[in-house]
């Protein structure tokens, strides 16, 4: 099943480092039987799309909990203080089998075990010019969760940033350029 992993920068280099790393709770969004049922009129690109979006709303999340995210430090951080903090990571893989957890949402799945580098498909990972609207998002993104209409808002607007596509043989060199 093609999954996509909600990430940021640190655990792209850890994937890198590693050849793995094990997700937050092995939380991953897909196409899954409850999102097709949920979305009866998109064909399959427009449901991955709504599956990378909600990878890319969590990546927020994961983004303002991270070290370095409240003014923290992150020198022993395995990312340089010069790769940027502020950009959604979405990792593509091929994961058979995961378990659907339509409890948590219609995407949601868990994945079997880590994340292997082997099994990425592809990397999707925001521009420069989208790192204010990521802060902005990062700050927000509780608020609108709970129907705040202004910070939806300011959803719409990080979601105006299309990411940038990447091949797997390609990482190294954009965590070498950030």
């Amino acid at each position: 099943m093609r999954v996509f992993v909600p990430a940021t920068m640190r655990m792209l280099q850890t994937l890198i480092d590693e050849g793995e790393f094990s997700p937050v709770s092995r939380t991953a969004f897909a196409v899954t039987p409850a999102l097709r049922e949920a979305y009866s009129a998109g064909d399959d690109d427009e449901l991955a799309d709504v599956a990378l979006r909600e990878a890319a709303r969590a990546s927020l999340r994961l983004i303002g909990s991270e070290p370095g995210s409240d003014d923290v430090d992150v020198e022993d951080s395995e990312v340089s203080d010069a790769t940027p903090m502020s950009r959604r990571v979405v990792i593509t893989a091929d994961i058979d089998p995961v378990t659907l957890r339509p409890d948590l949402d219609d995407a949601v799945v868990r994945l079997p075990e880590p994340l292997s580098l082997t099994q990425v498909a592809s990397v999707h990972v925001d521009l420069a010019g989208a790192e204010s609207a990521v802060d902005a998002a990062v700050a927000a993104v509780d608020a609108a969760d709970l129907g705040d209409p202004d910070a939806e808002f300011v959803l719409g607007d990080i979601e105006d940033h299309e990411l940038a596509w990447y091949a797997p043989q390609e990482i190294p060199f954009l965590l070498e350029l950030l």
